[in-house]
This record gives structure tokens, C-alpha cells and sequence, in this order.
């Protein structure tokens, strides 16, 4: 099937994308760790899947940034970026709301895209995929071992039982397999992206799921254990977990048509009301250290002046980071963002911002559920940013362990605060300083 290759950007990087399938509701598809949209054809078994998602849908897939026909030497993407490539992938194609489906790797950055963006999806697919890897991935059991046998066999295909046992007994399977490898992403690509995969954990963000979703998993599943497909399971609200028979990782590989049959069934339900005023947010506050000792030491009008000093340069950094501003708090900000790394990156321009003021500022970073009040902002995860705050020293950026496990491959770096007993809250939480 020849099906036509586009691009769209996303901020400065090319991504490739297509689009298949016949008119019905709109199903992206998320890859794993790698892929190659125009390989993928050439595979019987992968083309027969892609054909029967596209017989009741308008399939869209796209290769991740660095791999496949995307822009390559572009770093390893983090969780914010790579939901950046679906919003963009989504818009080129002009779609307003579609299903999302998570495969492997895919899974994370979906769950991330649905639990931020509910409004834009009408329900989310996982197969074979995991909050976090460590533990769920069988190959990341000895992390060494599987990069010395990414540098000696990459581009062979000798990886293909550890994907799908099944296929590798078909003839030709192995040498379609190494082409893949080759077009897809090369050793030190596969190596980075590894790395960085092993930090990503979403389970804090599972419960902000609030769209219908379908969790399917193959019991022997060679690559990711069935125990994470059934956490995901639990830990979503009102997801619906499938445990199919079988060792294969791969969708198309195994019995691929019981696979397509619950997907066609799950997408053939009127998607259930998004509840949008619950959405997953970043919440940033940030406070002026002993302001009003500065004020009473200035006086009243060269404190109102260096105030709308202030305000400018936190809105320039808010601006320049894609921050919403929810409100001013005296002499602070509370500020909302649709990825954590963004936020990080604010609050600490806000404090070098603001340094040539002569003023000491302080922020606290958290990620979770968000209630949408008007124009206000309310919920728990908004009194966890206030309080990370509060515990932040002047010119320190704070962020909580949520943050700091949402960040990973972003290239920021923390320093370990340990537990900190917030107010409102049963358990410690653990706490990190975003080092500048």
C-alpha cells in the first residue's frame, strides 16, 4: 500500500506522519521505542494490521523525533516534547479529538497526552506498555547486558525473538527486521533513548486519567511483563484491562485479530463526556523572599515600582514558556503549564530574572489533577505546589517527586532535598532542587 508521507513541525523539529484508513473516528497510533512509517508496509503482517485499523478508522501514525523519517540528531525527546509531537501531529492532520493508541514505549507519552489534553481524546489504547520501566521491562533486568547486545547485533535483526518469538520462525522475517533496525535509529540512538526511558515514570498521573480507556496485554509478553499492563489496569479509573494469550510484544505479531476486535468494539462505544474541568496541569508558584522588609526599607512608591518590575519579568518568562498566569498572589505568581520541564525552566528564569531587582524569589514545581474554577484554579495538586513552595530557599526552584520523574532526558538536573512533611498531606513527599 503506498500511503503519502508528510511532515509537520513541532517548535523547530520535523516529524513525520501519515495518514490511512477510511472515514470514522480518528485512532493515532504512538510507537514504541523506534519506527520507520514507510517500512512498516513493506512487513505482510504489519500492513494487514495497519489495514484492518484502517478499516473503521482514519488511522494517523507518526515516527517519534530522532527516530524513523523524523528529523534524527535532534537529542533524546522528553515527555514534554513528545506530547508536543502528538498536539502538532493531531493538528496537521485536522483532528479535533481521536483515539489515542499507546503501543510499548508509546504508552507513557499517551497516558501523559490524555491526562493533560482530555478534551482533544475520545478514549486511550494501551497494549503491551507500562507506567514505569524499571521492573516491567524484562531486557532492562541486566540494563548492561542489553547495551553491549545493542553495539554488537543492532542492524542484524538478531533482536527479533526478543520482540516477537512467533515471527522470527518466518523466513525472511529476520532480514525485514534488520533492515528496520538500521532505517529506524542507529545503536547510539536505541542506546540513548534506553537510558532515558528508564527514568520515565507516569504512575503518579494514573489516577488523572478521566477518558474511557482499554488496557490490553499478551500474558507471556517476552519484552514488557503482563504485571504492568494489569497495574495500569488497577491504577486508571474505570479502565478496562484485557489479558490476551500469548509471548508476542509486537501488535501485528500473534493473533493480531482478537487485538483489532477489541479495538474496533472499544472505538464502536459513544465515547463517554469528558469531565474538561479536571485536567492534568504542572502548577508553579513563586514568592519574593522577605518582601516586606524590603518594602518597608524602600518605601511604599519604589517598592510599587520594583513590584511591576517584578510582574514584567515573571509574565516575559510565563510568555516565553508557554506558562498560563492564573493569578498574582502580592508578591507572587501562581501559573499553570501544560508540561513539566517547561515549568521547571520558568522558575528558574524567574529567579535569574529578577536578580537585577535586587530581589531573592522562590518557587515550588508539582504536577497533578487540576480543578478548572472560571479563572481560578483549585485542587490538591495546586495546595502541593503551594506548600513545595514554602519549602524552597531564596533563589531556589523546588519540585516534587512527580516533577522530577516527568522530567526525564530533559537535561535537567536535581539535587535529592529528601522527604518533607506537607501540610494537608498523610505522607511525606520527596522533594528535589532543580539545580542552574
Amino acid at each position: 500500500m503506498v500511503v503519502e508521507t508528510r511532515y509537520v513541525t513541532s517548535g523547530e523539529v520535523f516529524v513525520a506522519y501519515q495518514i490511512s484508513g477510511q472515514d470514522g473516528p480518528d485512532l493515532l497510533m504512538t510507537p514504541g521505542f523506534v519506527s520507520h512509517l514507510e517500512l512498516s508496509w513493506e512487513n505482510p503482517h504489519a500492513a494487514r494490521f495497519l489495514n484492518d485499523l484502517g478499516s473503521f478508522s482514519r488511522l494517523i501514525r507518526f515516527d517519534k523525533r530522532g527516530t524513523g523519517l523524523s528529523d534524527r540528531g535532534v537529542g533524546v525527546p522528553h515527555l514534554d516534547e513528545r506530547i508536543d509531537d502528538i498536539r502538532a501531529v493531531l493538528d496537521a492532520a485536522g483532528s479535533q479529538r481521536a483515539y489515542l493508541f499507546g503501543v510499548s514505549e508509546g504508552g507513557p507519552m499517551s497516558i501523559l497526552f490524555a491526562a493533560t489534553y482530555p478534551e482533544r481524546v475520545a478514549g486511550l489504547i494501551l497494549f503491551g506498555t507500562y507506567a514505569r520501566t524499571v521492573g516491567a521491562s524484562v531486557p532492562f533486568d541486566d540494563f548492561a547486558a542489553l547495551e553491549r547486545d545493542i553495539r554488537s547485533n543492532w542492524g542484524t535483526g538478531k533482536s527479533l525473538p526478543s520482540f516477537s518469538p512467533s515471527a522470527a520462525a518466518i523466513p525472511g522475517a529476520m532480514e525485514r527486521f534488520a533492515k528496520f533496525e538500521r532505517s529506524a535509529a542507529s545503536p547510539s540512538d536505541v542506546i540513548n533513548l534506553m537510558r532515558m526511558n528508564r527514568e520515565i515514570d507516569v504512575t503518579a498521573i494514573l489516577p488523572s486519567i478521566r477518558v474511557p480507556t482499554l488496557v490490553m496485554h499478551r500474558r507471556d509478553d517476552v519484552r514488557i511483563r503482563a504485571l504492568a499492563g494489569r497495574k495500569l489496569g488497577e491504577r486508571i479509573p474505570g479502565a478496562r484491562y484485557i489479558e490476551l494469550p500469548g509471548n508476542d510484544h509486537l501488535a501485528w505479531s500473534g493473533d493480531q485479530d482478537r487485538l483489532v476486535e477489541e479495538i474496533r468494539q472499544f472505538m464502536g462505544v459513544s465515547p463517554a463526556a469528558v469531565d474538561v474541568d479536571r485536567v492534568l496541569s504542572t502548577v508553579m508558584f513563586t514568592d519574593i523572599v522577605d518582601s516586606t522588609r524590603k518594602a518597608s526599607l524602600v518605601g511604599d512608591r519604589q517598592w510599587r515600582s520594583t513590584l511591576e518590575a517584578h510582574h514584567a519579568a515573571v509574565r516575559s518568562e510565563l510568555e516565553r514558556h508557554r506558562g498560563r498566569e492564573v493569578k498574582t498572589t502580592g508578591d507572587g505568581f501562581l501559573a499553570l503549564f501544560d508540561g513539566p520541564a517547561r515549568a521547571v525552566r520558568c522558575a528558574q528564569g524567574i529567579v535569574s530574572a529578577v536578580r537585577p531587582l535586587d530581589l531573592e524569589v522562590r518557587a515550588g514545581v508539582h504536577t497533578g489533577e487540576v480543578e478548572m474554577m472560571g479563572e481560578d484554579v483549585g485542587g490538591i495538586a495546586v495546595h502541593i505546589a503551594a506548600r513545595v513552595a514554602q519549602h524552597a530557599k531564596a533563589n531556589e526552584v523546588l519540585a516534587s517527586s512527580t516533577v522530577k520523574d516527568l522530567v526525564a532526558g530533559a537535561g535537567l538536573k536535581f539535587f535529592d532535598q529528601g522527604p518533607a512533611e506537607l501540610k494537608g498531606l498523610a505522607e511525606p513527599m520527596r522533594l528535589f532542587a532543580a539545580l542552574t
